[in-house]
């Protein structure tokens, strides 16, 4: 139904002062720095997985060379959902608003709808990393991902920790020390420390602080001192556990946001009824590959 002049009845009379509790200022959006983008032109995107060598063999002179064998395991599907909204305004609330400008007002709005979805979504792929499963079987943080060569791997504290000095360099240590399908160590790099508005000032006396934080000793803070993280932590205003916490690193094809299309926004004027008719539609998926994409904490 579109929205009349019933809508805004103290926009049809003079000596109104301001408007207020639908400010659409845009803001810098979180997700983009959590997630990857990259663009679809299909219905869908799939990502397999797929297992190399172990190391190589020493040979024995006058003996055969080794052979190894790789090949693919489990896929990961990305289904694009499509994500749309619309309004309409009548003509006599456009030609009787006293104030405002409707529609560009709304358009703003709207597009401001658009970025709220994209926040919820893109913080789902945390918000969910112990509940929703992936391409393995198992959630994204799990202590227990089956692996090609057999056995499980870990990204997730086995006990979970609230954010210090020393549950950071444990996670750190379970970053760097990760392995691949075959048992080959990655050597994974930390990219940035996300967490959540709770944990904004606690991360930043135990990454920023000079000395080691919460402590009485004269020890240099080691994650300041080598460097550790090349940029201030992601604060994300959506993840909803005010205990939790993690790491994206640098491996590749983690955490995803996979476009298919563009926010596109149009607008058409109703023949019979003279409606201004506003719409929004974009086409995305989010989730994520390889869960050593992601590392994290989740306690009690």
């Amino acid at each position: 139904m579109a929205m009349q002049r019933t809508t805004f009845p103290k926009d049809l009379e003079e000596g109104l002062n301001a408007h207020f509790g639908m400010e659409v200022d845009r803001y810098q959006e979180e997700w983009p720095s959590l997630l990857d983008t990259e663009s679809s032109s299909k219905a869908q995107e799939e990502d397999v997985l797929e297992i190399g060598f172990g190391g190589a063999q020493t040979k024995v002179e006058g003996q055969d060379i080794a052979e190894d064998e790789g090949g693919q395991s489990w896929s990961k599907v990305y289904v694009h959902e499509t994500i749309a909204l619309s309004f309409a305004l009548t003509e006599e609330a456009i030609e009787d608003n006293l104030y405002q400008r409707l529609g560009p007002k709304y358009s703003k709005a709207m597009a401001r709808a658009f970025m709220h979805t994209r926040e919820v979504k893109g913080a789902a792929v945390v918000n969910n990393a112990t509940t929703t499963t992936g391409g393995d079987g198992v959630a994204l943080l799990s202590t227990s991902h089956p692996i090609y060569s057999g056995g499980t791997q870990s990204n997730k504290l086995s006990t979970g920790a609230d954010l210090s000095e020393a549950s950071l360099e444990d996670l750190l240590i379970q970053v760097r020390t990760a392995k691949d399908d075959r048992q080959v160590p990655q050597a994974l790099r930390p990219a940035i420390l996300v967490i959540p508005p709770q944990l904004e000032y606690t991360a930043i006396r135990v990454c920023k602080s000079p000395g080691r934080s919460g402590t009485a000793e004269n020890d240099i803070n080691a994650h300041r001192n080598k460097g550790v993280f090349n940029t201030d932590p992601l604060v994300m205003t959506y993840l909803t556990d005010a205990d939790a916490w993690g790491l994206k690193t640098d491996c590749p094809d983690g955490l995803k946001h996979m476009r298919r299309l563009s926010l596109r926004r149009g607008f058409e004027e109703d023949f019979k009824t003279g409606n201004h008719q506003y719409k929004g539609r974009e086409r995305y998926s989010v989730g994520y590959s390889n869960w050593r994409g992601y590392f994290g904490s989740v306690p009690s």
